[in-house]
């Protein structure tokens, strides 16, 4: 189960957004203005912020930036959810350092499975062993003696 911060200014869009994660088995938090997320992310520790662009008291690009910026939170994964549909708006969004940008209106199962994907992709990051200790490991050898 990952924590995820539901970030938006429409009630309604937290509530789908919450309940489609929930359902999903995560623990959804959901804030309402651009200082709250930031509020939020030092005090939970989201595993991934579902972050909409049009945020009261700063917008999702500036919240990216920051978010990105403070090593402390630099590793949380971004999920922009905006109405802003152009490409130019999607390749913002990503300049600004979301890893994904979902376009509303959004169909549930497609952004519980982007959301499963960033969440996955944390993960493996998190396990994987650095390349230094990957190289110890194969001079190492196998830990088996029957294991080619």
């Amino acid at each position: 189960m990952a924590t995820v911060l539901v970030a938006d200014d429409e009630p309604e869009v937290c509530y789908l957004v919450s309940l489609y994660l929930r359902r999903d088995g995560h623990r959804v938090l959901s804030v309402g203005d651009g200082p709250a997320v930031l509020k939020a992310i030092h005090r939970w520790h989201p595993d991934l912020v579902v972050l909409d662009m049009s945020l009261p008291g700063m917008d999702g690009l500036e919240l990216c930036r920051r978010i990105r910026a403070d090593p402390a939170t630099a590793g949380t994964r971004i999920l922009m959810l905006s109405g802003w549909t152009f490409d130019s708006d999607v390749q913002a969004g990503k300049d600004a350092g979301a890893d994904d940008y979902v376009t509303k209106p959004f169909h549930g199962p497609d952004l519980v499975e982007r959301a499963e994907a960033l969440l996955a992709r944390e993960h493996i990051a998190a396990t994987s062993l650095s390349p230094q200790a990957e190289a110890e490991a194969l001079l190492r050898g196998p830990e088996d003696p029957h294991e080619p």
